[in-house]
């Protein structure tokens, strides 16, 4: 496949995901599927669903929570949001909804429906982070610990080209007071393998 015809491709795809209504009757609103992608994407973001804010903006991780994840990737937000350079695929591209404790989970039939043939286009990627716990359960499968906290302290099995991460919630703000060791082990390797992948050409 050529990559005009990939590229094209590409497109028409993300346009049958941002037209899916797939999960319409189980959500509280409108479906509004929020994700960006592109065949030379380096970095793949893939988290859990986007929140109310960025349900109403249309635009990935445009809320507190992504404004921690910019800072603890090093990158600004024309880095973050050139998709030639960062993709975001949440694992349900639709926010969810409010439940009793904060957002619902994500709902399971975008990832079935639409991650494997989304995926399969995006070869030039160096890097995956998996942020939260549904999304290190869609990533590492079996190899998912007991608790995200015993995931996220073996970080470094997991290779050199994934990294869970904690959501980063503001609602998080107690796990990372309690977990130092994130910001001062995981934060700067994190950033050097942001920047390698970035600065790494294509094949």
């Amino acid at each position: 496949m050529t990559v005009t015809t990939q590229a094209t491709s590409l497109d028409n795809l993300l346009r049958e995901i941002r037209a899916c209504t797939l999960c319409s009757p189980a959500l509280p609103h409108a479906p509004r599927p929020v994700l960006a992608a592109s065949a030379q994407a380096r970095v793949l973001i893939i988290g859990q669903a986007p929140g109310a804010r960025v349900h109403a903006s249309g635009v990935p991780w445009s809320d507190a929570s992504g404004a921690r994840l910019r800072a603890w990737l090093d990158v600004d937000d024309t880095t973050f949001y050139d998709t030639s350079k960062f993709a975001v695929v949440p694992i349900g591209f639709c926010f969810p909804g409010r439940g009793a404790s904060g957002d619902l989970p994500p709902r399971p039939e975008c990832a079935a429906r639409w991650h494997e043939e989304l995926l399969a286009h995006m070869s030039s990627v160096r890097l995956t982070l998996l942020v939260g716990q549904y999304a290190q359960r869609f990533g590492l499968g079996k190899a998912f610990g007991p608790t995200l906290t015993d995931t996220l302290v073996r970080w470094r099995e997991f290779g050199p080209q994934v990294v869970p991460l904690p959501h980063p919630s503001p609602r998080n703000i107690a796990w990372f007071k309690r977990n130092p060791w994130f910001e001062a082990s995981v934060l700067p390797t994190l950033r050097e393998r942001v920047a390698a992948a970035l600065a790494t050409p294509n094949a």
